[in-house]
């Protein structure tokens, strides 16, 4: 399966708000970027942002310096006819996280809500957790969120892995110390409920690469 044409396909069939991640505020992610960004300055990368409202509030209090990656170009652009003028002041990337080229050391905060539990074979999760160690700085953080344990196992008709806190930061390692771990549950536009996992990490100056 060619993943980015499964994707360009999904952003181009369904609204925004009918793809079942879809939540008006980002609410929890924004208070962990906040909580790890210590200045509106910090560098912030939000993996498989695409059509996510994400961007939208930490342009609103003052961030900066805000990177969107999505492998979908048309999920990018969605997100930039939303946020208008407001757009220029983001770098848009487009590429599949686990294979595009991304800046060593210069991301003070790398989040990620709902791409990680889509790597569901081995190899390309540890192409991931490479990046995040290349593109990190020394002592930044990294907040990744996937399907809870009692979350869907499949998703925009595509297999998904399911993680409690334990097994999620077992796949970043000791290099990453975790320092909290929260739970969602996430009702969707169509009204069911969906637990997510939230692991927010510290990368050691060691891991980085």
């Amino acid at each position: 399966m060619d993943i980015k044409s499964h994707w360009e396909k999904v952003y181009k069939t369904k609204l925004p708000r009918e793809v079942s991640w879809y939540r008006p505020h980002l609410e929890i992610s924004l208070n962990l970027i906040e909580e790890a960004a210590l200045t509106h300055d910090a560098q912030v990368i939000d993996i498989g942002g695409g059509e996510s409202t994400l961007v939208d509030d930490p342009l609103a209090v003052g961030y900066r310096n805000v990177t969107v990656l999505d492998i979908s170009m048309t999920a990018l652009e969605v997100a930039k006819e939303r946020l208008g003028e407001g757009a220029s002041k983001v770098a848009w990337l487009s590429g599949d996280v686990t294979e595009c080229q991304l800046a060593a050391r210069h991301y003070d905060v790398w989040h990620d809500r709902a791409v990680f539990h889509f790597l569901t074979n081995s190899t390309d999760r540890a192409a991931y957790v490479r990046q995040v160690a290349h593109a990190v700085k020394p002592g930044g953080h990294v907040i990744v969120a996937t399907f809870g344990p009692e979350g869907p196992v499949k998703c925009s008709g595509l297999d998904v892995v399911r993680y409690d806190p334990d097994s999620l930061h077992d796949q970043f390692g000791t290099g990453f110390k975790l320092l909290k771990h929260l739970t969602e549950l996430h009702q969707t536009p169509a009204g069911s409920i969906q637990q997510f996992t939230y692991c927010y990490c510290n990368i050691s100056t060691s891991t980085a690469l």
